[in-house]
């Protein structure tokens, strides 16, 4: 069965660094691209960044830009979201997707508060 599990997580002051992880199983993972979403209260779901099946193009939405990083280790089965800077408005609980994905999963709570 497809499963993901997103971990790295955590309460982190303004300008703190978080790298999340999302560990994947049950399908062919180098063969989606992947993305990270996140939904912050009282907002809707968004796409944060996104990674091609080849790890060659990226994209991030614009309040990530020059902030995070999206990355993957196919041998690993994992898809990676390093986040620099952080601002309070970065606080959501964080989902890795892929197109096969028929759920979300439990995502990751990170909180930037001081």
């Amino acid at each position: 069965q497809v499963q993901f599990v997103e971990s790295g997580g955590g309460l982190v002051q303004p300008g703190g660094s978080l790298r999340l992880s999302c560990a994947a199983s049950g399908f062919a993972f180098s063969r989606f691209s992947m993305s990270w979403y996140r939904r912050a209260p009282g907002k809707e779901r968004e796409l944060v960044a996104g990674i091609s099946s080849a790890g060659t193009n990226t994209n991030y939405a614009d309040s990530a830009k020059g902030r995070f990083t999206i990355s993957r280790d196919d041998s690993k089965n994992t898809v990676y979201l390093q986040m620099n800077s952080l601002k309070p408005e970065d606080t959501a609980v964080y989902y890795c997707y892929a197109a096969i994905m028929t759920k979300w999963g439990q995502g990751t709570q990170v909180t930037v508060s001081s």
